[in-house]
């Protein structure tokens, strides 16, 4: 086999090996998480036996910390498995180690171990020579926040699946509610159900007790109420009922518990002196409370102001990332972060692809959301959806609308200040001075000089 031939013109990489690395974190240990037991290592001349595996009782998680202090360790690694991780992650923090959660991904790539006790090694080794990335974790207070706010999205997506129980039952009995008012779980909606629980069967007396805010007639609902009840369809209705309430009432507790975890939060700002300026209508699993006010205060900065954010996109997003905009430096770094601008991949010098990351972030995933609401808007923000629209395709411009809203957010975030809309037409406009510009810059390439005047339609 020939050996292939270095270019000599061309700069080429050193190579280092291992061994020739500094050590960054001399007083370091690695962590493999597992659901029965952590594996633990630390440097050889610290113990006789440099690796130990712990139970997952937190008896054994107090002790495994004990062992680290004993063996001078003060910086850890560990992978991150699942929720395992989450007890040992607390303890070690609270017990002054600097903890370091890595994604597996990144340290999987060896071939080669397939045990506990190598990865654990493995993971010490690589973070003695500073060769691991921490995932990113907000401070404590905006874990708990945090918290409160994932179980009440859960409690949301439990009820709901409830109203599709509530709603296949009453197109079992051919009760077409669902065509003559837009929401089932309304004022209107849930007064009709409950009388047919009741027993109430005369379809004209369940119409009459529409909300006088439905557009259609009495005898329109009085059609779509006269059905087919059986009694089995009945009594999964009636559970279904039962459940969706009993979740409400659970959804409602939640909300008094983030409010009051909310009003300790400590305040960026004196609410007072700077009103917040209210202009969007609360949508429907927005709490009882004045959460917008209480995002006001303890960020100091109006999110709600940027057009495609509501208050819930943005609790979600400060929620997932933080109070701090200094933990990710720059707006490129929190954009790569959420996964919203292209990655590189580049072989042999060719740009094979440039799709953006998949990750699973609820920020993002707001953003995206928010990014699909400015589709009919007529901001500035909605006519850039609708230009990428027309050019890459729904699914693209909604990362590129993505990508935009949380350049803006981090603005925003980390600068303060008032979000000001440019209007619709400034993108459109935008975009005709570069055509028109590049048309003249070819027109000049190719030895003529043009002047452009506007036509008559």
């Amino acid at each position: 086999m020939k050996k292939q031939k270095l270019n000599p013109g061309k700069k080429q990489p050193k190579i280092k090996d291992l061994k020739s690395l500094p050590t960054i974190n001399i007083n370091a240990a690695g962590i493999d998480i597992g659901s029965e037991q952590h594996w633990v290592a630390v440097p050889e001349d610290r113990d006789e036996n440099p690796v130990r595996a712990f139970g997952c009782f937190t008896s054994d998680l107090h002790a495994l910390a004990h062992w680290l202090k004993k063996c001078g360790i003060n910086t850890v690694a560990m992978e991150s498995t699942g929720v395992y991780w989450i007890p040992l992650f607390q303890i070690l923090e609270t017990q002054g180690f600097d903890v370091k959660l890595v994604n597996a991904r990144h340290v999987k790539n060896v071939p080669g171990r397939k045990t506990d006790v190598k990865d654990c090694q493995w993971l010490q080794q690589l973070h003695t020579y500073g060769l691991l990335s921490g995932s990113f974790r907000p401070d404590d207070s905006i874990c708990v926040l945090r918290s409160y706010w994932r179980h009440r999205e859960n409690l949301i997506r439990y009820a709901a699946a409830h109203v599709q129980h509530m709603q296949k039952a009453l197109t079992e009995m051919n009760l077409q509610l669902h065509k003559v008012i837009s929401d089932i779980t309304g004022v209107t909606g849930m007064r009709i159900i409950r009388a047919i629980l009741d027993g109430e069967r005369d379809f004209i007396k369940l119409a009459q007790m529409k909300d006088p805010r439905i557009k259609h007639s009495t005898d329109t609902i009085a059609k779509a109420l006269e059905g087919d009840y059986r009694q089995e369809h009945l009594f999964a209705l009636k559970q279904a009922v039962e459940l969706y309430c009993f979740y409400q009432q659970q959804l409602e507790a939640c909300n008094q518990q983030i409010q009051a975890y909310l009003m300790q939060m400590d305040s960026a700002l004196n609410i007072d002196s700077q009103p917040i300026k209210r202009k969007k209508k609360p949508s429907k699993n927005q709490p009882c409370f004045d959460l917008a006010t209480h995002l006001y205060r303890i960020s100091g900065v109006d999110f709600t102001q940027i057009d495609g954010l509501n208050v819930l996109s943005v609790h979600t997003i400060l929620s997932e990332v933080g109070l701090n905009p200094e933990a990710f430096g720059t707006e490129k770094r929190f954009t790569s972060w959420l996964g919203l601008c292209p990655e590189n991949r580049i072989t042999g010098e060719k740009i094979k692809s440039v799709r953006t990351r998949k990750v699973v972030n609820r920020a993002a995933k707001a953003f995206r959301i928010a990014a699909n609401s400015l589709k009919n808007s007529q901001s500035a923000l909605g006519g850039y959806y609708r230009r990428m629209r027309a050019r890459l395709g729904p699914p693209k411009a909604v990362t590129a609308t993505a990508h935009k809203l949380a350049r803006i957010f981090f603005r925003l975030w980390k600068n303060g200040g008032i979000y000001q809309d440019i209007g619709a037409d400034y993108y459109e406009q935008k975009y005709k001075n570069r055509v028109i510009n590049n048309i003249k810059k070819r027109a000049k390439k190719l030895g003529f000089q043009i002047s452009l005047n506007p036509g008559v339609s």
